[in-house]
């Protein structure tokens, strides 16, 4: 494995987002720049049935999907998306064979070590959701080490949901909010959704605009439920080792051709 020394990660210059030639990419997109969505959200589905259908073991759908991660985030990076979460990990996901999930923590591992300098160089601000429990040391430590080194970046957001669920993360909100109440620092007429909002992992984040999931899957399984509220739904056939950037621009056409009206009439 190609380990990135710490201290050659910190002396990356990132590279600033370039408004002028976003535009002129979406403008050969044909796709308005105030129709982007701020925050996109992708269910990364199908890894292990993208192998088996090739008589691989199912670990290397997740490898395989790596490829899918970085480009996805390189382009969302150049065309000026505000935010990118990608769902790893969820709670459920704890329920497969202990092989595997040893192998998804190695992998998550060596992805934050062998692409920290990119993360870097894409001026990504970099953040993780979901609980700490269950994680191994190695990515409780490459996480922290890559969250510290681009505490000064101004790029797109690139926000990982690991060991992540959207009803855990209700229940954890409830419970800071009820440890408030106990102390007298939150009374109850003050608790609205902005104060729940507040009290979620996504505390200071956009809500998702935008939900991508691969593999043809109709639903949400459990991820960012109170965020999504809104949000419009795109979904591919396609597993996400085979997912690319061109997939993700027929999902910006598709969002941008979209009547949004949250709850009122469409003009």
């Amino acid at each position: 494995m190609w380990v990135v020394p710490f201290r050659l990660v910190e002396a990356t210059i990132p590279v600033p987002f370039d408004p002028t030639k976003a535009a002129r990419r979406l403008s050969e997109l044909g796709i308005l720049t105030e129709k982007l969505p701020r925050h996109i959200a992708i269910i990364m589905d199908g890894n292990g049935r993208w192998a088996r259908a090739r008589g691989f073991p199912r670990i290397e759908g997740h490898r395989r999907g790596v490829r899918s991660v970085r480009e996805t985030i390189e382009e969302c990076a150049e065309l000026g998306i505000e935010q990118l979460t990608l769902y790893c990990l969820s709670s459920e996901n704890w329920k497969r064979p202990q092989r595997e999930l040893d192998m998804l923590m190695r992998l998550l591992e060596q992805y934050l070590i062998e692409e920290r300098s990119e993360i870097m160089r894409q001026d990504l601000r970099f953040s993780v959701i979901g609980r700490r429990e269950g994680l191994s040391d190695g990515v409780l430590r490459e996480v922290a080490k890559t969250v510290e080194v681009c505490r000064n970046n101004r790029g797109t957001r690139l926000c990982l949901a690991v060991n992540y669920g959207g009803r855990q993360e209700l229940v954890d909100a409830f419970r800071r909010i009820a440890t408030r109440l106990h102390d007298r620092s939150l009374t109850v007429d003050t608790i609205d959704e902005q104060c729940i909002a507040e009290h979620l992992d996504t505390a200071g984040m956009p809500d998702p605009d935008l939900v991508i999931r691969t593999a043809g899957e109709m639903r949400m399984s459990n991820y960012l439920l109170w965020q999504a509220s809104y949000a419009e739904f795109w979904v591919t056939s396609k597993c996400w080792p085979e997912f690319r950037p061109t997939d993700l621009h027929d999902a910006l056409r598709d969002y941008a051709n979209r009547e949004r009206s949250f709850g009122g009439l469409s003009r």
